[in-house]
């Protein structure tokens, strides 16, 4: 009996699907002039200036086997990307001579400003300059960038990903370990219509 059934499950079996053909690559290719919405640049940023967001400064240690100095840069386009895996992302210009340094460390740390950090975060979006003259920070647990005392929230991360976003860089990072400050009794320092704020109650 149990030949026979084998026999006939054999026999019910359904024949293999044909496999399925890949649909063609889509074209890529520059965004041509004439199809370029007319957008002045000011008014661009004037708009968008009305969404608040915070700040923060991305680290990333130093060469390994150097004595080279860290890297870092203020940036405010910074956010939160996936629970599952937990991944972040923030965006840097392509011009951005500081992004080089980050991507060859392969590893970063997104420092959430405090609302008492604004000079810090100016001292951070100098370009040119050595950012880290005078200013304390320990490594971060997992890869050893910068961590910067007095920042209410931080989060130590891999490059996971780049992508590219018209003049700037999409960067995705997986999140290895984060924490926040012992004591935060300013809140987080935040960037509206060009100016530094802090929450109100």
């Amino acid at each position: 009996m149990a030949e026979a059934a084998v026999r006939y499950l054999r026999s019910a079996r359904t024949p293999a699907p044909e496999p399925v053909e890949a649909l063609p690559r889509p074209e890529l290719r520059c965004v041509g002039e004439d199809e370029r919405a007319p957008l002045d640049p000011a008014e661009f940023r004037r708009v968008l200036g009305n969404f608040a967001t915070g700040v923060a400064v991305i680290t990333a240690p130093p060469p390994a086997a150097t004595d080279g100095s860290p890297a870092g840069f203020a940036c405010q386009s910074f956010t939160s990307l996936s629970l599952d895996p937990p991944l972040v992302a923030f965006m840097v210009g392509r011009t951005s001579t500081t992004w080089p340094r980050i991507a060859r460390a392969g590893v970063f740390c997104v420092n959430v400003l405090a609302a008492h950090q604004a000079e810090l975060c100016r001292a951070f979006a100098v370009s040119g300059a050595d950012k880290f003259a005078g200013v304390a920070y320990d490594a971060a647990p997992a890869s050893g960038a910068p961590r910067l005392p007095g920042a209410v929230a931080w989060i130590d991360c891999a490059i996971h990903a780049v992508h590219t976003g018209g003049d700037h860089l999409i960067v995705v990072g997986r999140v290895d370990a984060l924490g926040t400050a012992a004591d935060d009794p300013d809140g987080p320092l935040l960037f509206h219509r060009g100016r530094f704020a802090r929450l109100s109650d």
